[in-house]
C-alpha cells in the first residue's frame, strides 16, 4: 500500500484537481538535483518533507530487524526484546499514513517518493515481520524458504503497484478506486498474533501447532503458512479492497 502513489502518483490526483502545472516544476527541479553532477548533499536537497517521513517508516522497519536480531543473540527468557521487535511496526503504519498526507497537503508528489514509500513498506512490512517471525521460533530451512516466499510476495505486489496505480480506475478525487490484492501493511495483523504468542510465552519450542515433520528435511512450523497465505492474498488480482 502506499498512500502517496495512490493520492498523487505522478501527479495523479494533482492533475485531476487542476493543480498539475504547479506540481511539475517540483519535480522537474527534484531530477535537476538528482541527476546533478556536482553539488554537495543534493540528494537531500532534493527530497520533500514527504520523501523524509518516508524514511522515517523506513528507519522502523531497520529497527525492527535489529531488535530481531539482538533477541536472537541474547537472552531466549527476554521477551521484552521480542515485543520491542513487534512495536516499532505500528510506528512504520503511522509514518506510511502521514507521508501521504503531508504530500496531499504540500500538493508535492514525485518518482522519487513513490519508489521510497514501496522500498520502506517492504522493509517494514515484509522483511521486519518475517525476522520477527524467525526470531520467535520459525527457523528451520524450510520455515525460512516460505519466510521468503511472504517477503519476496510483498515485493511483488509492491513493484505492480507502482506499475499499475497510473492506468487502474479512479474515483472523482483522482484516488486509485481500489487496492488489487492486500495491501503490504496488512501484515499488522500478523504481528498482532505474534504478540499474543509472545504475551503467552508460546515461543521458541512452544509456538503453537508444534513442529511437523519433526526430525526430517521437511520440519517445518505450521504456523509459518500464515505467511503463506498472506503472501498469495498480497499479489492476487482477483481480490479488489475499495479504498477508504
Amino acid at each position: 500500500m502506499s498512500k502517496r502513489t495512490s493520492s498523487a502518483v505522478v501527479n495523479g490526483s494533482v492533475a485531476k484537481d487542476g493543480g498539475s502545472n504547479a506540481a511539475a516544476p517540483t519535480q522537474d527541479k527534484q531530477k535537476l538535483l538528482l541527476s546533478a553532477d556536482t553539488g554537495h548533499f543534493s540528494l537531500i536537497r532534493a527530497m520533500h518533507l514527504a520523501d523524509l517521513i518516508t524514511l522515517c517508516n523506513g528507519a522502523c522497519g531497520t529497527l525492527s530487524v535489529f531488535t530481531s536480531l539482538a533477541y536472537c543473540l541474547g537472552d531466549p527468557n527476554d521477551l521484552h526484546t521480542l515485543y520491542r521487535a513487534l512495536l516499532f511496526l505500528p510506528f512504520g503504519l503511522f509514518f506510511d499514513f502521514l507521508d501521504g498526507k503531508v504530500a496531499r497537503w504540500r500538493k508535492k508528489s514525485s518518482l522519487m517518493g513513490q519508489e521510497l514509500d514501496s522500498l520502506a513498506d517492504l522493509i517494514s512490512f515484509g522483511v521486519a515481520p518475517a525476522a520477527a517471525a524467525f526470531a520467535l521460533g520459525m527457523r528451520t530451512p524450510l520455515d525460512q524458504l516460505l519466510l521468503t516466499f511472504f517477503v519476496l510476495c510483498g515485493l511483488a505486489r509492491l513493484a505492480r503497484f507502482n506499475v499499475t496505480v497510473a492506468v487502474l480506475p479512479r474515483d472523482a478525487s483522482g484516488k486509485s478506486a481500489y487496492f488489487e490484492g492486500t495491501p503490504i501493511p496488512t501484515t499488522l495483523a500478523l504481528d498482532g498474533i505474534m504478540a499474543y504468542w509472545i504475551h503467552n510465552g508460546t515461543v521458541l519450542e512452544t509456538l503453537p501447532l508444534g513442529i511437523a515433520f519433526e526430525g526430517s528435511p521437511l520440519a517445518f512450523h505450521p504456523v509459518v503458512l500464515m505467511f503463506v497465505l498472506h503472501g498469495c492474498l498480497m499479489t492476487s488480482r482477483s481480490i479488489r479492497i475499495p479504498k477508504p
